[in-house]
């Protein structure tokens, strides 16, 4: 399968990477409404359980579709030096903790007076794509099947250390710089999450090897491995002896990883099914999926921002559900307007009079959405 394939709106290849995140983000905005406006006396209701314990899962797909798109830029730039490579990738990771930077500080006007000068260093999920991505970006100096061995070795190697990092006394560094690569409940850090970014590089490696004609035969074998790796996360868990002296499953196990990898690769793979055979036409899920990052962006502001504070913790289980509801129907209006935005803002702005849905897409796709940075949803499965 040629890399530009990846590109084209009109193959099934773009559109089942797009639903599937499309479906993350609607996991993600669930998770965060029950997250902000259940009362406390709520939370332990099955109901709430399993919103956070599914709404864990959206991180784990975006850090991975982030990965996908990190490794696809490497691929176009095989033509470079290896030194141009890497500072190419450099590049990209400077853009997405550029982000961060615009996030943090907007947030932080935006809930003035009661925003803290701590909040602009807080350790987000866009903090840790640019850092990890920094890190990984020496994978481009590698090409083909190289890259997807060195870049799967990485995720292994990341997940597998985290534990070791959590024991690391690390009481004299810099809480800030501390979040960025000890594992703890309250940040995205490094270890173990980096290593989905990883993973996700040794899959957008993957995708120039594969025929187009093959990628039904991929698309099961990755159906199968996500299930070995979920089941064999679970099974390693379990067990009652470990390699570590010290672990916690629902911060820094390796065996967390793999489960939450083994998920994203199932739904990724059910996804593909859909689109290639069971649906067509327009689909709010896709249209959700290649507008995330904006998604993200609006309604973490809204949901955990001002405006809604005083209705923070305040509603039934009930009342949850139809906020959230509400909430993936608003994304949905600001996604279709954005769009929009983009149809008439973008052509003019390149000196265009008229751009096709294909070049727009290519223009315009960016697949660094994220989801929040709350522990309840991260310590989710």
């Amino acid at each position: 399968m040629h890399p530009n394939v990846m590109q084209s709106s009109s193959s099934n290849r773009v559109l089942f990477l797009d639903w599937l995140r499309g479906v993350a983000a609607m996991i993600m905005i669930q998770g965060h409404s029950f997250d902000a406006f259940t009362r406390p006396d709520q939370r332990n209701n099955g109901f709430f359980i399993y919103s956070q314990f599914i709404g864990g899962e959206a991180a784990a797909i975006f850090l991975l579709l982030t990965g996908v798109t990190y490794a696809l830029g490497m691929n176009r730039r095989q033509d470079l030096s290896p030194g141009k490579r890497v500072f190419a990738a450099l590049r990209r990771a400077r853009y997405l903790f550029l982000l961060a930077v615009i996030f943090r500080l907007q947030n932080w006007i935006f809930d003035y007076p009661r925003s803290h000068v701590a909040d602009l260093l807080k350790v987000d999920i866009l903090n840790l794509m640019g850092a990890a991505a920094a890190l990984l970006s020496v994978l481009a100096l590698a090409n083909g099947i190289q890259r997807v061995r060195w870049a799967f070795f990485a995720g292994v190697s990341i997940a597998c250390v985290s534990p070791l990092i959590a024991m690391l006394d690390t009481a004299g560094v810099p809480e800030w710089l501390r979040g960025y690569f000890v594992p703890n409940g309250d940040t995205f850090s490094i270890f173990p999450w980096g290593a989905f970014l990883a993973f996700g590089v040794a899959v957008g490696s993957l995708i120039p090897l594969v025929q187009r004609t093959e990628w039904n035969r991929v698309m099961q074998w990755s159906a199968l491995l996500g299930f070995a790796f979920l089941l064999g996360g679970q099974y390693f868990s379990n067990l009652p002896y470990s390699l570590y002296s010290k672990s916690d499953f629902w911060i820094n196990s390796p065996g967390l990883i793999f489960c939450k990898l083994g998920v994203a690769m199932l739904l990724g793979s059910a996804a593909f099914v859909w689109t290639e055979y069971l649906a067509s036409g327009w689909s709010f899920v896709r249209q959700l999926g290649t507008t995330s990052l904006v998604v993200y962006w609006t309604h973490v502001s809204l949901i955990y921002g001002r405006l809604f504070a005083d209705y923070r913790q305040t509603f039934s289980i009930g009342q949850t559900i139809v906020v959230a509801l509400s909430m993936i129907v608003l994304m949905l209006g600001v996604s279709l307007a954005f769009k929009r935005m983009q149809w008439h803002l973008i052509p003019q702005s390149l000196g265009w009079r008229k751009a096709t849905p294909a070049t727009l897409y290519t223009l315009t796709h960016q697949n660094v959405a994220e989801p929040d940075a709350r522990a309840t949803a991260r310590r989710s499965l």
